[in-house]
């Protein structure tokens, strides 16, 4: 099954409101730059009162790993996505303190993914984001066909630009043998930054649900 992460969350009121669709994963912004912020007003004990299905992601980008981890404790994270130019020194340092990783990468056609090497020891998951002038949330797909040039070795989240509209060509994906993980919505689906449109954000989830299940039948 094909796991889908609700990325950029933020307004309390639309995070029960996308809870309550159980997603598999729900990402939140630890970003200053980022209009999908959450800051400082995200309120602890709501992240605290997600059952146990649905993990919480804290995304953050060229962050110090002791701010990281602060914040996988205040917040009870369940995974940490780095977004930004980290080391793998930086992946080596939280996956010490038991920390479950995901690390993303912004693709072109210049991308390596020979660079990838010296990250697999310390991840448990990659994401490839489209590479634009910032780090994430551009709303605009990659070549998908550069992750032919994949190995594979460890699963992997699909972003950037994706939309409802998408589905069928993810699905491709995964039928072709790709490690494919999960699928990574966010700006797409919005009404304002940080703002899910609950309606879309069901009707992509029921329409990927029922395909896996039309598979297995």
């Amino acid at each position: 099954m094909l796991k889908l992460k609700v990325c950029g969350m933020r307004e309390p009121t639309n995070i029960q409101a996308v809870l309550a669709l159980e997603p598999d994963l729900m990402g939140f912004v630890f970003y200053e730059k980022s209009p999908r912020n959450v800051g400082e007003e995200l309120d602890p004990e709501l992240l605290r009162s997600f059952p146990r299905h649905v993990r919480k992601v804290g995304v953050f980008v060229n962050a110090h790993p002791d701010l990281v981890f602060k914040n996988v404790k205040k917040y009870n994270l369940d995974m940490v996505q780095l977004h930004g130019d980290e080391l793998p020194d930086v992946c080596r340092n939280l996956r010490n303190r038991g920390v479950t990783l995901v690390k993303a990468f912004r693709l072109d056609e210049q991308f390596s993914f020979g660079r990838l090497n010296n990250y697999k020891p310390f991840c448990d998951y990659f994401l490839f984001d489209t590479k634009g002038d910032g780090y994430g949330g551009n709303g605009v797909p990659f070549d998908w066909q550069l992750l032919r040039n994949y190995d594979n070795e460890k699963p992997f989240f699909l972003s950037g630009g994706i939309e409802p509209s998408s589905l069928p060509e993810i699905l491709a994906l995964k039928s072709q043998g790709m490690n494919l993980y999960g699928v990574d919505i966010n700006s797409r689906f919005e009404t304002a930054p940080g703002l899910k449109d609950v309606a879309k954000v069901k009707s992509f989830l029921t329409e990927l649900r029922n395909a896996f299940k039309e598979t297995l039948a």
